[in-house]
């Protein structure tokens, strides 16, 4: 098994659970790793035969633009559930996704969540 990944993928969208991010939104980063097999793609050289990280930040992207949540687990979550419909080969895909400088009372860098899914 094999890892593909896209990192630092940067959006900036309304989701949160306080009325402020709905409306003012914040800047989330997100990295996404994907576990399957490449070995056609390594022998063929052919796109067609690869699992295609430009479909996948496609998809990422529509999650963060199109939904509404309250909650980075249910953003994850939504991203999952897109990539493993999309990607039936896929093994196992884990996806991290940061909020920066949330809206808590203090400095605070980021904070987020990292959730793993597996066929």
């Amino acid at each position: 098994m094999n890892k593909i990944f896209i990192s630092d993928m940067e959006f900036f969208a309304f989701h949160g659970h306080y009325p402020q991010e709905k409306t003012s939104g914040n800047k989330f980063l997100v990295d996404l790793t994907m576990y399957g097999a490449t070995q056609k793609a390594e022998l063929s050289d052919d796109l067609k035969d690869a699992i295609n990280y430009q479909i996948a930040y496609a998809l990422i992207r529509d999650v963060f633009k199109n939904t509404k949540s309250n909650l980075l687990e249910k953003i994850a979550s939504d991203i999952l559930t897109a990539i493993f419909n999309e990607f039936p080969e896929l093994e196992k895909t884990k996806v991290k996704i940061k909020k920066i400088n949330p809206p808590m009372g203090g400095q605070i860098g980021a904070v987020g969540v990292e959730i793993m899914r597996e066929r």
